[in-house]
């Protein structure tokens, strides 16, 4: 299968909306943007889970950045059950981060020291981002199979929806976005 036409490259750059039924503690009722997407498997982080247990002010000090008063109450999130001691970040621009991976035009997964030794200091440079502690991983057509069997709905990826809506409303925008009604949303899986 030609990747750049295949649902592997499709869904790069995509959100992934829990369906109900989907009962695992670490992905109900989440939203996951997909950051690469390919035949050897996927890589998400969650936008709509907060870290219980981090804190910004943690973070920076266990990596002994500075950081300003404001960026101590930055936001951590649960990016997923994967990886758990990595930071990821999702951002808009700039791009010229060291390690940085674009994920639409407007939008790109980084994980590397300057980067957060900027959101750190507060200079502005990223006005854009989403802090998250761990990612969601799928093996070798494991994404596939999730969505044959009707565990995810998905839909474009926003940046709107990740940087700018209320995180408890992150899901129900989500499913909306993509004309569904998430109170009308049935468990059962169709085939054609």
């Amino acid at each position: 299968m030609n990747m750049e036409t295949g649902l592997q490259s499709y869904l790069k750059g995509q959100m992934l909306m829990a369906m109900p039924s989907l009962k695992d503690p670490n992905f109900s009722q989440t939203v996951t943007c997909i950051c690469e997407h390919t035949e050897a498997g996927a890589l998400g982080v969650v936008i709509n889970r907060i870290h219980p247990f981090i804190s910004a002010k943690e973070v920076f000090n266990e990596l002994k950045i500075d950081y300003s008063a404001e960026a101590e109450s930055i936001t951590i999130f649960a990016g997923g059950p994967v990886h758990m001691g990595e930071l990821f970040i999702l951002h808009g621009p700039p791009f010229d981060w060291d390690g940085c991976v674009n994920i639409t035009p407007a939008l790109a997964l980084s994980n590397t020291r300057d980067i957060l030794e900027s959101i750190a200091h507060g200079e502005g440079r990223v006005n854009s981002f989403l802090i998250s502690l761990g990612c969601a991983g799928w093996g070798q057509s494991q994404l596939e199979s999730e969505l044959s069997a009707n565990a995810w709905l998905t839909g474009l990826v926003s940046n709107e929806l990740i940087f700018h809506v209320p995180i408890e409303s992150r899901w129900d925008r989500a499913m909306e976005s993509i004309g569904i009604d998430p109170m009308k949303l049935t468990d059962a899986a169709g085939t054609a």
